[in-house]
Order: C-alpha cells, then structure tokens, then sequence
C-alpha cells in the first residue's frame, strides 16, 4: 500500500502544496443491534461505558478512514490535509460515519 501524508492540519512540514487534488471522503452506515440497545439502557440507567458502542464507533471511524486514503491514492495524491470526521443519523437507529479532506500533491 502506498504511503501517504494525512493530517488535520493545512500545511506538512518541510513540505510545499503544489495541487490540490480535491476532496476525497469515505464514510459507512451503520445500524444499532437490539441486544446492544439492552446493555446500553441498563448502563445509561447504572452508569460506565457502552463498549459495545465504542467498538462499532471506532470500527466506523477507521473504515470510513481507511476509504478516504484509498480515493486520495486513487487520484495520485501524496497527502491528505484539513482531515475531519463527522456523523449523522441517517434514520433511527442507524448512523454515518464520515471522513474526509483535501488530496494534494506535494513538492
């Protein structure tokens, strides 16, 4: 796999943009399962963390990470800069993970 530059920030140190590429962004849905919406009432009524939802958030967040590096590899891009991660319901009981930034070429 290539190697590529992925930052939050607008700049790479030691590096100059020389194109910009475009946006690239990945994301993914997906929905709660009822034996976890069980666990997670009776935890949000006794309190602690639901791990089975942080499990699926951060197996979300990497996946939707993971698709956005493969669209900027896809388009030749040496970094990704400005990255940012959002989520949305997209209907009850299901959300969306989504990554994304600006592809550039780099001197």
């Amino acid at each position: 796999m290539a190697e590529i530059i992925v930052t939050s920030g607008t700049e790479v140190p030691g590096k100059k943009v020389v194109e910009i590429l475009g946006i690239v962004k990945g994301n993914t849905v997906r929905a709660r399962h009822v034996g976890r919406d069980v666990m997670a009432g009776f935890k949000n009524i006794v309190g602690g963390e639901i791990k089975s939802y942080t499990d699926m958030i951060s197996f979300s967040r990497e996946e939707a990470y993971n698709r956005m590096v493969n669209a900027a590899i896809e388009k030749k891009a040496d970094a990704i800069i400005g990255v940012r991660f959002m989520t949305s319901m997209v209907m009850q009981g299901a959300a969306e993970m989504l990554a994304y930034g600006t592809a550039v070429k780099l001197k």
